[in-house]
């Protein structure tokens, strides 16, 4: 339909109606790329985030490497804790992804818990794995990641690249500036952690730019029953059902 056909209908001045169902142009229509537009979708993710979690109850966000190997320790011991998580009443978000993300879904969805996926669009190594339960995608990092904030109890963090470290320094950010309550940060792997705390206690504390309450956030463990013993813990002194 060409566009002066749009504006007069058989000699009539076409509606709104008429023109939003006009046929559609050639190519990729110039507003879809403009500002205006993208806070429209933006908004959509927010309103499908919030919609779709509302309800959820008790939650855990498990953070880790998309790169993690099924046949690996750190993919068994994210199966594990997804596991726990589930049967000590909590649901399991993840990024939905492959590797870590999809190790703790899966232990959350085999223990009859609720598996939960926020999905990001990416050019490469995302995809929904095939253990979620509820899945939300998201073409925003930030729309994606004010879920996680808002709708987990606890956050804990396996082995992970930049993208797991992101999660990491924005919940302690969020915390330590009195944006959110201060819950559980619980980072899986001596091995892998204790390396950054040390750093964080001789580097940044000694430079006076953490105090040194900062660095007592985080808790680091590589059992998954105590990790999940002080998210139970903190979730029963502050009236949250597990």
């Amino acid at each position: 339909m060409r566009p002066e056909a749009a504006e007069r209908m058989g000699g009539r001045r076409a509606t709104e109606d008429e023109k939003l169902l006009a046929a559609r142009p050639a190519g990729r229509p110039a507003f879809l790329e403009e500002d205006t537009w993208r806070v429209l979708r933006i908004l959509s993710e927010f309103v499908e985030g919030f919609e779709a979690l509302a309800g959820v109850g008790p939650a855990v966000a498990v953070f880790g490497s998309a790169r993690t190997l099924p046949e690996s320790p750190a993919y068994e011991l994210a199966r594990r804790i997804g596991g726990d998580l589930a049967r000590a009443g909590f649901a399991v978000i993840t990024g939905g992804g492959p590797g870590a993300m999809e190790a703790a879904n899966r232990g959350a969805h085999e223990a009859g818990g609720l598996s939960i996926g926020c999905n990001i669009e990416l050019p490469h190594e995302q995809h929904l794995n095939p253990y979620v339960d509820l899945s939300i995608s998201f073409h925003y990092f930030f729309a994606r990641k004010t879920m996680f904030v808002k709708y987990a109890d606890a956050f804990v963090i396996m082995p992970g690249g930049f993208g797991t470290l992101d999660e990491l320094f924005e919940s302690l950010t969020l915390i330590q500036t009195g944006k959110i309550r201060n819950f559980p940060v619980v980072l899986m792997g001596h091995a892998y952690w204790d390396g950054l705390i040390d750093w964080m206690r001789d580097v940044q504390l000694a430079a006076g730019a953490l105090a040194a309450g900062d660095i007592d956030l985080l808790k680091v463990t590589d059992d998954p029953a105590e990790a999940v013993q002080i998210i139970a813990a903190y979730a029963k002194a502050n009236g949250i059902a597990g």
